[in-house]
């Protein structure tokens, strides 16, 4: 049994034997509303927007992006369990940006371990083989924070299976500071309309 699934198993164990009467909470959110965010380890959405179990759904991705399976999470939010505001986050010093959907294929076709970024960019250091599967994702890269903030919350908006009256406010997250930044273009985007 590797190391981290000890910890985990402790850290369950622990939690379960103080988990109380959270067996009780309801399915839909108390507070209506979800976020679509990133992955990344340093965003704690709980924290961050001031949330306790079964206060909202909290959707994440790499770089917090507006794909078909993010879509489809918030849409099922809205319609089966009453959601009635989205926030679409992004943040500071995200790994999307540090790479583009080229440069992800080529390192996937070469080997599929683990690659290193240093100072002259990602460097393939596994040995292969690899697989050219990569060539039909599409990465959903970054390379400008508030055009990917605005871009995500357009696509919701104007997905036709996103109901004109649900805001969809657009911000970013200061990895540094803790604060959000909101993405003006994007909010008035995602204003509600009926």
């Amino acid at each position: 049994m590797s190391q981290i699934l000890k910890e985990v198993l402790w850290a369950n164990q622990e939690y379960a034997e103080n988990f109380g009467d959270k067996g009780k909470l309801p399915i839909p959110p108390a507070r209506r509303f979800s976020i679509l965010t990133c992955m990344d380890a340093r965003l704690d959405p709980a924290k961050f927007a001031g949330l306790t179990e079964g206060d909202a759904h909290v959707i994440r991705n790499a770089g917090g992006r507006a794909s078909d399976d993010a879509i489809r999470s918030l849409v099922i939010s809205y319609k089966l369990l009453g959601t009635r505001e989205w926030f679409v986050i992004h943040h500071t010093e995200c790994g999307m940006e540090t790479f583009t959907d080229q440069i992800i294929r080529n390192l996937l076709s070469s080997s599929l371990t683990t690659a290193k970024l240093d100072k002259s960019g990602w460097q393939d250091i596994g040995k292969g083989p690899g697989s050219t599967e990569g060539e039909y994702i599409d990465w959903l890269t970054i390379t400008d924070q508030a055009k990917s903030v605005y871009a995500d919350v357009k696509r919701i908006r104007f997905h036709p299976l996103v109901p004109r009256d649900i805001p969809i406010y657009g911000f970013i997250y200061d990895v540094k500071t803790g604060r959000f930044i909101e993405v003006p273009e994007a909010t008035e985007i995602g204003k509600a309309f009926e």
